[in-house]
């Protein structure tokens, strides 16, 4: 019944997308040819001509391609839009090429361009508010207990009952456990709302009398040898095994899998910034935001520089080295805030919140960050980001990674201006654990609107420990 449902789902979708195409379409042809912004018409072809390359060019590549990225996968494990967001971004840049290039090979050149380019920004807009209205019933739907898909979970050891616990505390899923198989002496038991049905002999019978959508093996290390029996008897009535690994305890983040010919590696940390196109948005916001930045701040960062010159000996700019991206040195750049130091003494202490050394500038830019403007620059040469882990000193990189459990995971991105860490207080003397802990979360879980909540907090949030 539920694939039934999500073949039905697919079809609905695949006409809800066709629809909301044709009135990014619409809206885009309005812009192009009803109003005066994007400058004058010259020739183009008429509205017929428009209809026959939406019905036989834009609708087949977009669904083509809709398809090709995933975008009717049932996606209930999705606790967010911003994965499936990014899908329709790579779409309608895709989309564009396309039919630019259909355009050029059929040899059409008073089709407007405008109107295309159009097209890609109002239908990525569009496509993702119709995904999370869409999203946003069917888990509505879900936590309602309806359109649920029903599990039996094989195994009742913790690793079972970790995971019946998850499907109880997230209805959105639209998931539940309908029984569990275990040991002989555990059956009747009642765990986490369901009951244990079966020992793991029992199967064969189980599956027969009864209708589950998904068989989840959850067993320990021990009992691995019974995996290819438990398999052949789901595929025998058709349903599909699937496996939670008992050394999962051993991951310490969201693992991903890749193939070495027919070989799958289990890559323990997820890094979203490993994927060619985040970086390429990261890569590319990083250098819009810092050049309009330091075009912003430029009469503060002159005034800043001056008041240094005036007030304090010594250089206006400070560079120390800091650890990066591959746990490369780079040069970071701030403006002076402190008097002149000894450079072995610099490497090696730690600022504090009545430090001496501060000048009286310094203690005002220090407190409002302005110190730290010159970092754009960094960001323009690459060795930082406007978001991301705060760098480290190669002196305490030293000490911490023998310390501090998963420190080196930060270096896995480049380091920021700001990050997830600092606007959670973790800025100056405090807990390197704790700052640890948020850093990788953010490695873990990077996406553009993350960066851009980050840079909001970043701005309209005081910082206490600024100093």
């Amino acid at each position: 019944m539920i694939k039934e449902n999500q073949r039905i789902l697919n079809v609905i979708l695949v006409f809800i997308d066709v629809l909301v195409i044709a009135l990014a379409l619409l809206v885009s042809l309005w812009l192009r040819f009803k109003t005066t912004l994007f400058g004058p018409i010259g020739g183009h072809l008429g509205s017929i001509s428009y209809l026959l390359f939406f019905t036989f060019a834009v609708v087949p590549v977009y669904l083509i391609l809709y398809f090709a990225f995933g975008l009717y996968k049932p996606r209930r494990t999705y606790k967010n839009i911003f994965s499936e967001a990014t899908q329709i971004i790579k779409v309608n840049i895709l989309a564009f090429i396309s039919l630019v290039s259909i355009l050029f090979i059929i040899n059409q050149p008073d089709f407007s361009r405008i109107m295309l380019f159009l097209l890609a920004i109002i239908g990525t807009f569009f496509g993702i508010i119709e995904r999370f209205t869409i999203r946003s019933v069917l888990k509505r739907i879900r936590v309602n207990n309806k359109n649920l898909k029903h599990i039996l979970i094989v195994g009742d050891n913790d690793l079972a009952f970790t995971f019946a616990r998850r499907i109880r505390d997230n209805p959105y899923l639209g998931f539940v456990v309908s029984g569990f198989l275990g040991r002989s002496e555990h059956i009747g038991r009642q765990i986490e709302g369901s009951r244990v049905i079966g020992s793991f002999d029992d199967i064969d019978e189980i599956l027969d009398r009864n209708s589950f959508d998904r068989v989840v093996l959850a067993i320990p290390l021990k009992y691995y040898y019974k995996i290819n029996e438990l398999v052949e008897s789901c595929e025998r009535v058709g349903i599909k095994a699937e496996i939670i690994p008992d050394y999962i305890r051993y991951f310490p983040a969201q693992p991903s899998v890749d193939m070495i010919e027919d070989i799958p590696i289990i890559n323990i940390r997820y890094v979203p910034l490993d994927d060619e196109f985040n970086k390429f948005l990261k890569y590319t916001s990083d250098y819009i935001i810092s050049i309009i930045a330091i075009i912003i701040t430029s009469p503060i960062m002159i005034i800043t520089a001056i008041a240094i010159k005036l007030t304090s000996p010594g250089p206006i700019i400070f560079k120390q080295e800091r650890i990066g991206h591959n746990s490369k040195p780079f040069m970071m750049y701030k403006f002076r805030s402190m008097k002149v130091q000894n450079p072995n003494e610099e490497k090696s202490e730690w600022t504090t919140r009545d430090d001496p050394r501060k000048t009286r500038v310094g203690e005002i830019i220090r407190k409002t960050s302005i110190d730290e403007l010159p970092q754009f620059f960094n960001v323009l040469k690459g060795d930082m980001s406007v978001v991301g882990p705060r760098p480290e000193r190669p002196y305490f990189v030293e000490q911490f990674k023998e310390t501090v459990p998963k420190y080196m995971v930060k270096h896995q991105v480049r380091p920021g201006l700001t990050g997830w860490a600092q606007i959670h207080g973790c800025r100056g003397d405090t807990s390197i654990t704790k700052r640890i802990e948020y850093d990788i979360e953010y490695v873990e879980n990077w996406h553009m609107g993350l960066d851009l909540a980050i840079m909001i907090k970043t701005a309209v949030k005081k910082n206490p420990n600024a100093y």
